[in-house]
Protein backbone atom coordinates (compact mmCIF):
# COMPACT_ATOMS: atom_id res chain seq x y z
CA UNK A 1 0.00 0.00 0.00
CA UNK A 2 2.88 2.34 0.81
CA UNK A 3 4.29 1.85 -2.69
CA UNK A 4 0.95 2.62 -4.32
CA UNK A 5 0.50 5.80 -2.25
CA UNK A 6 4.02 6.97 -3.16
CA UNK A 7 3.42 6.32 -6.83
CA UNK A 8 0.11 8.17 -6.79
CA UNK A 9 1.71 11.17 -5.08
CA UNK A 10 4.72 11.15 -7.41
CA UNK A 11 2.47 10.96 -10.43
CA UNK A 12 0.55 14.04 -9.28
CA UNK A 13 3.81 15.96 -8.70
CA UNK A 14 5.21 14.98 -12.08
CA UNK A 15 2.04 15.87 -13.98
CA UNK A 16 1.90 19.27 -12.31
CA UNK A 17 5.55 19.90 -13.09
CA UNK A 18 5.20 18.96 -16.75
CA UNK A 19 1.68 20.19 -17.47
CA UNK A 20 2.94 22.65 -20.04
CA UNK A 21 4.84 20.04 -22.03
CA UNK A 22 3.38 19.35 -25.44
CA UNK A 23 2.50 15.80 -26.52
CA UNK A 24 2.34 14.39 -30.00
CA UNK A 25 -0.83 15.20 -31.89
CA UNK A 26 -3.10 12.28 -32.76
CA UNK A 27 -5.95 14.35 -34.19
CA UNK A 28 -7.14 13.21 -37.60
CA UNK A 29 -6.75 15.32 -40.70
CA UNK A 30 -9.84 17.35 -41.55
CA UNK A 31 -12.40 15.54 -43.68
CA UNK A 32 -11.47 15.65 -47.34
CA UNK A 33 -7.98 17.02 -46.72
CA UNK A 34 -5.14 15.02 -48.23
CA UNK A 35 -1.42 15.00 -47.63
CA UNK A 36 1.05 16.83 -49.80
CA UNK A 37 2.93 14.60 -52.20
CA UNK A 38 6.68 15.08 -52.51
CA UNK A 39 7.30 13.19 -55.73
CA UNK A 40 10.86 14.22 -56.59
CA UNK A 41 14.07 15.48 -55.00
CA UNK A 42 17.65 16.32 -55.87
CA UNK A 43 20.69 17.72 -54.14
CA UNK A 44 23.81 19.33 -55.63
CA UNK A 45 26.75 21.30 -54.30
CA UNK A 46 29.93 21.12 -52.29
CA UNK A 47 31.15 21.88 -48.77
CA UNK A 48 30.72 25.63 -49.31
CA UNK A 49 27.22 25.77 -50.82
CA UNK A 50 24.54 23.08 -51.25
CA UNK A 51 21.20 23.31 -53.07
CA UNK A 52 18.21 21.05 -52.31
CA UNK A 53 15.12 20.95 -54.51
CA UNK A 54 11.96 18.99 -53.63
CA UNK A 55 9.01 18.67 -56.02
CA UNK A 56 5.47 18.80 -54.60
CA UNK A 57 2.05 18.32 -56.16
CA UNK A 58 0.96 21.71 -54.79
CA UNK A 59 2.53 24.66 -52.93
CA UNK A 60 3.84 23.60 -49.50
CA UNK A 61 3.83 25.83 -46.46
CA UNK A 62 7.05 25.46 -44.49
CA UNK A 63 9.15 26.89 -41.70
CA UNK A 64 12.87 26.61 -41.01
CA UNK A 65 14.63 26.26 -37.67
CA UNK A 66 18.15 25.67 -36.46
CA UNK A 67 19.36 23.33 -33.71
CA UNK A 68 22.86 23.18 -32.22
CA UNK A 69 24.95 20.27 -30.92
CA UNK A 70 25.17 19.03 -33.60
CA UNK A 71 24.30 21.74 -36.10
CA UNK A 72 21.01 20.86 -37.81
CA UNK A 73 18.50 22.58 -40.06
CA UNK A 74 14.87 21.57 -39.57
CA UNK A 75 12.22 22.14 -42.24
CA UNK A 76 8.67 21.67 -40.92
CA UNK A 77 5.90 20.83 -43.41
CA UNK A 78 2.21 19.95 -43.30
CA UNK A 79 1.34 16.24 -43.55
CA UNK A 80 3.39 14.94 -46.48
CA UNK A 81 3.82 11.66 -48.35
CA UNK A 82 7.43 11.29 -49.49
CA UNK A 83 7.22 9.38 -52.77
CA UNK A 84 10.74 9.73 -54.18
CA UNK A 85 13.57 7.16 -53.88
CA UNK A 86 15.80 7.65 -50.84
CA UNK A 87 18.90 7.78 -53.07
CA UNK A 88 17.59 11.01 -54.65
CA UNK A 89 18.18 12.87 -51.40
CA UNK A 90 21.34 11.23 -50.12
CA UNK A 91 23.52 13.50 -47.99
CA UNK A 92 26.31 15.40 -49.72
CA UNK A 93 28.01 18.78 -49.67
CA UNK A 94 27.32 20.64 -46.43
CA UNK A 95 25.16 17.82 -45.05
CA UNK A 96 26.30 14.48 -43.66
CA UNK A 97 22.85 13.09 -42.86
CA UNK A 98 19.34 13.80 -44.22
CA UNK A 99 16.17 12.39 -42.65
CA UNK A 100 12.55 13.01 -43.61
CA UNK A 101 9.21 11.59 -42.64
CA UNK A 102 6.03 11.89 -40.59
CA UNK A 103 5.98 13.65 -37.23
CA UNK A 104 2.26 13.20 -36.56
CA UNK A 105 -0.96 13.10 -38.57
CA UNK A 106 -0.77 16.82 -39.25
CA UNK A 107 2.92 17.39 -39.93
CA UNK A 108 6.11 16.12 -41.49
CA UNK A 109 9.73 17.14 -41.15
CA UNK A 110 13.04 17.18 -42.96
CA UNK A 111 16.17 17.22 -40.78
CA UNK A 112 19.50 18.19 -42.35
CA UNK A 113 22.53 17.42 -40.17
CA UNK A 114 25.41 19.65 -41.22
CA UNK A 115 29.13 18.99 -41.43
CA UNK A 116 29.79 22.53 -40.17
CA UNK A 117 27.74 25.62 -39.19
CA UNK A 118 25.36 26.55 -42.02
CA UNK A 119 22.59 28.96 -42.83
CA UNK A 120 19.77 28.80 -45.38
CA UNK A 121 20.47 31.74 -47.64
CA UNK A 122 17.49 31.11 -49.91
CA UNK A 123 14.22 29.30 -49.24
CA UNK A 124 11.35 29.69 -51.65
CA UNK A 125 8.49 27.89 -53.37
CA UNK A 126 8.26 28.27 -57.13
CA UNK A 127 6.30 26.81 -60.01
CA UNK A 128 7.85 23.74 -61.60
CA UNK A 129 9.24 24.61 -65.03
CA UNK A 130 7.34 21.73 -66.56
CA UNK A 131 4.07 22.91 -65.04
CA UNK A 132 3.57 19.69 -63.04
CA UNK A 133 3.48 21.23 -59.59
CA UNK A 134 5.51 23.34 -57.19
CA UNK A 135 9.04 23.00 -55.92
CA UNK A 136 10.69 23.95 -52.64
CA UNK A 137 14.17 25.34 -53.21
CA UNK A 138 16.65 25.53 -50.33
CA UNK A 139 20.15 26.95 -50.73
CA UNK A 140 22.49 26.36 -47.80
CA UNK A 141 25.80 28.12 -47.34
CA UNK A 142 28.51 27.79 -44.75
CA UNK A 143 28.73 30.29 -41.93
CA UNK A 144 30.69 30.59 -38.70
CA UNK A 145 29.69 29.21 -35.30
CA UNK A 146 28.88 32.61 -33.79
CA UNK A 147 26.41 33.43 -36.57
CA UNK A 148 24.86 29.96 -36.36
CA UNK A 149 24.39 30.39 -32.60
CA UNK A 150 22.67 33.71 -33.29
CA UNK A 151 20.26 31.95 -35.65
CA UNK A 152 19.42 29.40 -32.94
CA UNK A 153 18.79 32.10 -30.32
CA UNK A 154 16.78 34.41 -32.57
CA UNK A 155 14.23 31.89 -33.82
CA UNK A 156 10.73 31.16 -32.55
CA UNK A 157 9.43 27.61 -32.71
CA UNK A 158 5.88 28.92 -32.30
CA UNK A 159 5.77 29.77 -36.01
CA UNK A 160 5.51 26.16 -37.21
CA UNK A 161 2.89 25.57 -39.90
CA UNK A 162 1.64 22.30 -38.44
CA UNK A 163 -1.33 22.11 -36.09
CA UNK A 164 -0.51 22.71 -32.43
CA UNK A 165 -3.85 21.65 -31.02
CA UNK A 166 -4.06 19.77 -27.76
CA UNK A 167 -2.93 16.18 -28.19
CA UNK A 168 -4.81 13.03 -27.40
CA UNK A 169 -3.00 10.52 -25.21
CA UNK A 170 -3.40 6.85 -26.19
CA UNK A 171 -5.03 4.88 -23.39
CA UNK A 172 -6.22 1.37 -22.60
CA UNK A 173 -9.63 0.40 -23.86
CA UNK A 174 -12.06 0.81 -20.94
CA UNK A 175 -9.72 -0.12 -18.09
CA UNK A 176 -11.58 -1.41 -15.07
CA UNK A 177 -10.88 -0.87 -11.41
CA UNK A 178 -7.82 -2.88 -10.46
CA UNK A 179 -6.81 -3.66 -14.05
CA UNK A 180 -3.11 -4.30 -14.64
CA UNK A 181 -2.15 -1.78 -17.33
CA UNK A 182 0.70 -2.45 -19.75
CA UNK A 183 2.17 0.19 -22.09
CA UNK A 184 3.44 -1.49 -25.27
CA UNK A 185 5.90 0.81 -27.00
CA UNK A 186 6.73 0.30 -30.68
CA UNK A 187 10.22 1.76 -31.05
CA UNK A 188 10.99 4.47 -33.61
CA UNK A 189 8.32 5.81 -36.00
CA UNK A 190 7.70 8.58 -38.49
CA UNK A 191 10.88 10.40 -39.43
CA UNK A 192 12.88 8.01 -37.23
CA UNK A 193 12.93 4.80 -39.29
CA UNK A 194 15.31 2.89 -37.03
CA UNK A 195 17.40 0.03 -38.42
CA UNK A 196 17.06 -1.37 -41.94
CA UNK A 197 16.85 -5.10 -42.75
CA UNK A 198 19.91 -6.63 -44.40
CA UNK A 199 17.90 -8.50 -47.07
CA UNK A 200 14.40 -7.06 -47.35
CA UNK A 201 15.31 -3.46 -46.40
CA UNK A 202 12.38 -3.58 -43.97
CA UNK A 203 12.39 -0.62 -41.60
CA UNK A 204 12.62 -1.25 -37.87
CA UNK A 205 9.71 1.11 -37.15
CA UNK A 206 7.40 -1.19 -39.18
CA UNK A 207 8.67 -4.37 -37.49
CA UNK A 208 8.16 -2.96 -34.00
CA UNK A 209 4.66 -1.62 -34.71
CA UNK A 210 3.51 -4.91 -36.25
CA UNK A 211 4.75 -6.87 -33.24
CA UNK A 212 3.44 -4.34 -30.71
CA UNK A 213 -0.05 -4.73 -32.17
CA UNK A 214 0.15 -8.51 -31.83
CA UNK A 215 1.37 -8.30 -28.24
CA UNK A 216 -1.23 -5.73 -27.16
CA UNK A 217 -4.01 -7.80 -28.71
CA UNK A 218 -2.76 -10.95 -26.95
CA UNK A 219 -2.46 -9.20 -23.59
CA UNK A 220 -5.96 -7.77 -23.89
CA UNK A 221 -7.38 -11.28 -24.07
CA UNK A 222 -6.26 -11.92 -20.50
CA UNK A 223 -8.75 -11.12 -17.71
CA UNK A 224 -7.62 -8.17 -15.61
CA UNK A 225 -4.91 -7.04 -18.05
CA UNK A 226 -5.32 -4.00 -20.28
CA UNK A 227 -2.63 -3.12 -22.81
CA UNK A 228 -2.32 -0.08 -25.05
CA UNK A 229 0.11 1.14 -27.71
CA UNK A 230 2.12 4.30 -27.17
CA UNK A 231 1.88 4.85 -30.93
CA UNK A 232 -0.79 3.33 -33.14
CA UNK A 233 0.53 4.45 -36.53
CA UNK A 234 3.62 5.70 -38.32
CA UNK A 235 4.03 8.80 -36.15
CA UNK A 236 7.09 10.10 -34.33
CA UNK A 237 7.16 10.15 -30.53
CA UNK A 238 10.04 11.63 -28.60
CA UNK A 239 11.59 9.46 -25.91
CA UNK A 240 10.17 11.65 -23.15
CA UNK A 241 6.70 11.51 -24.70
CA UNK A 242 6.75 7.72 -24.62
CA UNK A 243 7.60 7.81 -20.92
CA UNK A 244 4.99 10.47 -20.21
CA UNK A 245 2.25 8.54 -22.02
CA UNK A 246 2.97 5.45 -19.91
CA UNK A 247 2.92 7.42 -16.67
CA UNK A 248 -0.22 9.40 -17.43
CA UNK A 249 -2.06 6.15 -18.09
CA UNK A 250 -0.86 4.72 -14.75
CA UNK A 251 0.93 1.87 -16.50
CA UNK A 252 2.15 -0.91 -14.25
CA UNK A 253 4.64 -1.99 -16.92
CA UNK A 254 6.35 -0.40 -19.92
CA UNK A 255 7.72 -2.69 -22.65
CA UNK A 256 9.60 -1.06 -25.54
CA UNK A 257 10.08 -3.12 -28.72
CA UNK A 258 13.16 -2.90 -30.97
CA UNK A 259 14.98 -4.81 -33.72
CA UNK A 260 18.37 -3.21 -34.18
CA UNK A 261 21.37 -3.87 -36.40
CA UNK A 262 24.95 -4.72 -35.46
CA UNK A 263 28.22 -4.67 -37.36
CA UNK A 264 28.69 -8.31 -36.35
CA UNK A 265 26.22 -9.97 -38.73
CA UNK A 266 26.54 -13.36 -37.04
CA UNK A 267 25.07 -12.17 -33.72
CA UNK A 268 21.41 -13.06 -33.41
CA UNK A 269 18.70 -13.67 -30.83
CA UNK A 270 16.60 -11.74 -28.32
CA UNK A 271 17.95 -9.51 -25.55
CA UNK A 272 16.23 -7.83 -22.60
CA UNK A 273 17.58 -4.52 -21.34
CA UNK A 274 16.92 -2.65 -18.11
CA UNK A 275 18.11 0.82 -17.16
CA UNK A 276 21.37 1.48 -15.37
CA UNK A 277 23.74 4.42 -14.96
CA UNK A 278 26.60 2.15 -16.04
CA UNK A 279 26.31 -0.13 -19.06
CA UNK A 280 26.84 -3.85 -18.56
CA UNK A 281 29.07 -4.07 -21.63
CA UNK A 282 30.12 -2.26 -24.80
CA UNK A 283 27.32 -3.75 -26.91
CA UNK A 284 24.70 -2.44 -24.46
CA UNK A 285 26.41 0.96 -24.24
CA UNK A 286 26.59 1.34 -28.02
CA UNK A 287 22.95 0.31 -28.44
CA UNK A 288 21.79 2.79 -25.78
CA UNK A 289 23.78 5.56 -27.45
CA UNK A 290 22.08 4.84 -30.79
CA UNK A 291 18.59 4.57 -29.32
CA UNK A 292 19.07 7.79 -27.36
CA UNK A 293 19.72 9.62 -30.66
CA UNK A 294 16.06 9.23 -31.67
CA UNK A 295 15.12 12.78 -30.64
CA UNK A 296 18.19 14.19 -32.38
CA UNK A 297 17.32 12.36 -35.62
CA UNK A 298 13.86 13.94 -35.55
CA UNK A 299 15.21 17.41 -34.80
CA UNK A 300 13.62 17.68 -31.36
CA UNK A 301 15.19 18.94 -28.18
CA UNK A 302 15.94 16.53 -25.35
CA UNK A 303 13.69 17.23 -22.36
CA UNK A 304 14.21 16.23 -18.76
CA UNK A 305 12.30 16.46 -15.50
CA UNK A 306 12.79 19.64 -13.40
CA UNK A 307 15.81 19.01 -11.12
CA UNK A 308 13.82 19.19 -7.87
CA UNK A 309 11.26 16.69 -9.12
CA UNK A 310 13.95 14.39 -10.48
CA UNK A 311 15.66 14.38 -7.06
CA UNK A 312 12.44 13.46 -5.26
CA UNK A 313 11.61 10.73 -7.71
CA UNK A 314 15.13 9.36 -7.58
CA UNK A 315 15.24 9.26 -3.78
CA UNK A 316 11.84 7.65 -3.27
CA UNK A 317 11.25 5.20 -6.06
CA UNK A 318 14.06 4.67 -8.53
CA UNK A 319 15.76 1.84 -6.66
CA UNK A 320 12.49 0.02 -6.08
CA UNK A 321 11.41 0.47 -9.71
CA UNK A 322 14.76 -0.84 -10.94
CA UNK A 323 14.31 -3.97 -8.85
CA UNK A 324 10.84 -4.49 -10.36
CA UNK A 325 12.26 -3.97 -13.87
CA UNK A 326 14.92 -6.61 -13.25
CA UNK A 327 12.22 -8.99 -11.99
CA UNK A 328 10.23 -8.40 -15.19
CA UNK A 329 13.32 -9.01 -17.34
CA UNK A 330 13.98 -12.30 -15.53
CA UNK A 331 10.36 -13.35 -16.05
CA UNK A 332 10.62 -12.64 -19.79
CA UNK A 333 13.84 -14.63 -20.16
CA UNK A 334 12.37 -17.51 -18.18
CA UNK A 335 9.46 -17.64 -20.64
CA UNK A 336 11.94 -17.69 -23.56
CA UNK A 337 13.92 -20.67 -22.23
CA UNK A 338 14.02 -23.48 -24.79
CA UNK A 339 11.47 -21.54 -26.87
CA UNK A 340 13.27 -18.48 -28.27
CA UNK A 341 16.91 -18.01 -29.15
CA UNK A 342 18.75 -15.35 -27.15
CA UNK A 343 22.22 -13.84 -27.34
CA UNK A 344 24.88 -14.65 -24.75
CA UNK A 345 24.13 -12.94 -21.42
CA UNK A 346 20.63 -11.97 -22.60
CA UNK A 347 19.85 -9.65 -19.65
CA UNK A 348 21.91 -6.51 -20.11
CA UNK A 349 21.59 -2.93 -18.94
CA UNK A 350 22.53 0.59 -19.99
CA UNK A 351 21.30 4.19 -19.80
CA UNK A 352 18.30 4.00 -22.14
CA UNK A 353 16.31 7.24 -21.88
CA UNK A 354 13.09 5.50 -22.89
CA UNK A 355 13.35 3.41 -19.70
CA UNK A 356 13.74 6.38 -17.38
CA UNK A 357 10.23 6.45 -15.85
CA UNK A 358 11.07 6.47 -12.12
CA UNK A 359 7.81 4.81 -11.05
CA UNK A 360 7.00 2.42 -13.95
CA UNK A 361 8.98 -0.84 -14.22
CA UNK A 362 10.37 -0.80 -17.77
CA UNK A 363 12.27 -3.05 -20.14
CA UNK A 364 13.56 -2.68 -23.69
CA UNK A 365 13.15 -5.90 -25.65
CA UNK A 366 15.45 -6.46 -28.59
CA UNK A 367 13.36 -8.98 -30.54
CA UNK A 368 16.28 -9.87 -32.78
CA UNK A 369 18.67 -8.18 -35.17
CA UNK A 370 17.73 -6.99 -38.64
CA UNK A 371 21.43 -7.26 -39.50
CA UNK A 372 21.19 -11.06 -39.27
CA UNK A 373 19.43 -12.87 -42.11
CA UNK A 374 17.96 -15.62 -39.90
CA UNK A 375 16.65 -13.11 -37.37
CA UNK A 376 15.23 -10.94 -40.14
CA UNK A 377 13.20 -13.87 -41.49
CA UNK A 378 11.76 -14.59 -38.03
CA UNK A 379 10.96 -10.93 -37.36
CA UNK A 380 8.80 -10.88 -40.50
CA UNK A 381 7.12 -14.25 -39.82
CA UNK A 382 3.57 -14.00 -38.43
CA UNK A 383 3.71 -17.41 -36.75
CA UNK A 384 6.94 -16.51 -34.91
CA UNK A 385 5.56 -13.13 -33.85
CA UNK A 386 2.40 -14.77 -32.55
CA UNK A 387 4.49 -17.26 -30.56
CA UNK A 388 6.57 -14.43 -29.10
CA UNK A 389 3.41 -12.54 -28.16
CA UNK A 390 2.15 -15.58 -26.26
CA UNK A 391 5.44 -16.08 -24.40
CA UNK A 392 5.61 -12.42 -23.39
CA UNK A 393 2.02 -12.55 -22.20
CA UNK A 394 2.90 -15.50 -19.97
CA UNK A 395 5.85 -13.53 -18.62
CA UNK A 396 3.61 -10.57 -17.79
CA UNK A 397 1.09 -12.88 -16.08
CA UNK A 398 3.86 -14.47 -14.01
CA UNK A 399 5.24 -11.06 -13.03
CA UNK A 400 1.79 -9.82 -12.08
CA UNK A 401 1.08 -12.90 -9.97
CA UNK A 402 4.38 -12.44 -8.14
CA UNK A 403 3.58 -8.79 -7.45
CA UNK A 404 0.14 -9.67 -6.06
CA UNK A 405 1.64 -12.41 -3.88
CA UNK A 406 4.16 -9.92 -2.47
CA UNK A 407 1.52 -7.25 -1.86
CA UNK A 408 2.79 -4.94 -4.63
Amino acid sequence: MRTKRIRAWLFAVAVAATASASLVSHIALAAGEKRLLAYGARIVGDDARTRIVIDFDRPPTFSIHYIANPERVVIDLPATAFGFPAKDLEARGLFKDIRYGTMDEDSARIVLTATKPVRIGLAKVQVDEGGKGQRLVLEAEMTDKAKFDELVKAQSWDEQPSSQTTSTIPSPEKPGSGDFIVAVDAGHGGIDTGAIGVDTKTQEKDVTLAFARILADRLNREPGIKAFLTRTDDSFLSLSQRVEIARQNHAALFVSMHADTLRQKDIRGATVYTISDKASDKLAADLADRENLSDQIAGTATTTEPPEVADILLDLTRRETQAFSISLAESVLASFKDQVGTINNPHRHAGFRVLQAPDVPSILLELGFLSNREDEKLLLDDAWRTKMGGLLTEAVKHYRAAMVANGG
